[in-house]
């Protein structure tokens, strides 16, 4: 049967009758892991499923996992997630005290030809969207107070598609019928990208800049 055939599995019972706290992150996070509902499934190794605090005030929210995160089941736990690290560190925030997650949970790749590496492929709207309950899911258990989009596509799946991290990155905005606050700014992954040296220094200068007002922010919420 082919993987589009697969019946989509999403949370089986509403949001109301999963509990807040670590219970109910380890009930969706077992039944996230035998999503179907899109494609990406069927080549990805597992579920990536968000990680931290189960009452955390701040959630970080990327893409989609790496191949890293893809391997090990976790949330930017690769190159990207090195520079995480490094934003909140210099930001003066402790990763363990917030939740990390991904608007997708499966990694998204193509092959390189005559190579065992995967390179990352954008997921597209229709992944999107059949992967948000699962970000729904999240919010709902969790409840931050505010939400940092990393990087265009979270950004876009929470802020609307005509959100642009160039014009709106470092603004605490409200979302209509989303409770927290949202602030967008750069993906990690961006700035390892980055063109020149001076460029990477500039785009990490402005991820930690955001990532001290998220801390100010739900510090005086």
């Amino acid at each position: 049967m082919a993987p589009s055939a697969q019946p989509a599995i999403h949370p089986a019972t509403r949001l109301a009758d999963i509990p807040s706290g670590e219970r109910g992150l380890e009930l969706a996070r077992r039944t996230a892991a035998g999503c179907t509902a899109c494609d990406l499934y069927a080549r990805a190794t597992q579920t990536v499923f968000g990680e931290g605090r189960a009452s955390a005030p701040l959630m970080l929210v990327g893409e989609q996992p790496g191949d890293r995160e893809d391997l090990a089941g976790q949330p930017f736990v690769g190159p990207a997630g090195a520079m995480l690290d490094r934003a909140l560190e210099e930001a003066a925030i402790d990763r363990e005290r917030v939740f990390v997650t991904n608007v997708v949970k499966h990694f998204k790749w193509k092959p390189v030809a005559g190579s065992k590496r995967r390179l990352h492929e954008k997921p597209n709207a229709g992944e999107i969207r059949a992967c948000r309950p699962w970000l729904d899911l999240e919010l709902e258990i969790v409840r931050p107070e505010l939400v940092v989009a990393l990087g265009a596509t979270a950004a876009g799946a929470i802020l609307g598609p005509s959100f642009r991290i160039t014009e709106g990155r470092g603004t605490i905005l409200d979302v209509p019928d989303l409770r927290p606050r949202v602030l967008a700014t750069f993906h990690p992954s961006a700035i390892l990208r980055a063109r020149t040296p001076d460029d990477r220094e500039r785009m990490l200068a402005a991820l930690v800049a955001d990532l001290e007002l998220a801390a100010e922010t739900i510090r005086t919420a």
